[in-house]
């Protein structure tokens, strides 16, 4: 029933898919994308060269199972500083539109404790309609 997406440009997940999409329903779930390579390094450069490429591991996703950025519904946001994101909304900014252009879904940002992978600063996760 489910297919789970699971880009190799992403590694193998552990514990969990990067995203499973419903073809009934054509509705993409997505897990949250930390702002790793596909050697499941971080990425250097601090909070918004992160958050860059967790939008970019978020869209290989995306992209996996036949959607555009037009098709991402919802993101939400953790950010374990939210003074971090604040800092330079000019950067953030940049970076979202360099992967998502203009379209700007329901969002929600949250500030955690602390997310899972040492040194991560953000985690986005998503949700998308697809064409089945």
């Amino acid at each position: 029933m489910a297919q789970l997406i699971n880009p190799p440009a992403l590694g193998n997940p552990r514990g969990y898919s990067n995203g499973v999409l419903y073809p009934s329903g054509s509705l993409l779930f997505i897990a949250g994308q930390i702002g790793w390579d596909s050697e499941q390094s971080l990425v250097p450069g601090g909070f918004v060269a992160q958050f860059g490429q967790a939008l970019r591991n978020l869209m290989e996703v995306v992209s996996a199972a036949g959607g555009t950025p037009s098709a991402v519904g919802r993101l939400t946001v953790f950010v374990t500083d939210k003074a971090l994101y604040m800092e330079d909304l000019k950067a953030v900014g940049r970076a979202y539109r360099e992967v998502l252009g203009t379209h700007y879904p329901a969002m929600s940002l949250v500030e955690v404790a602390d997310l899972l992978e040492d040194g991560a600063l953000v985690e986005i996760e998503g949700t998308a309609v697809v064409s089945p």
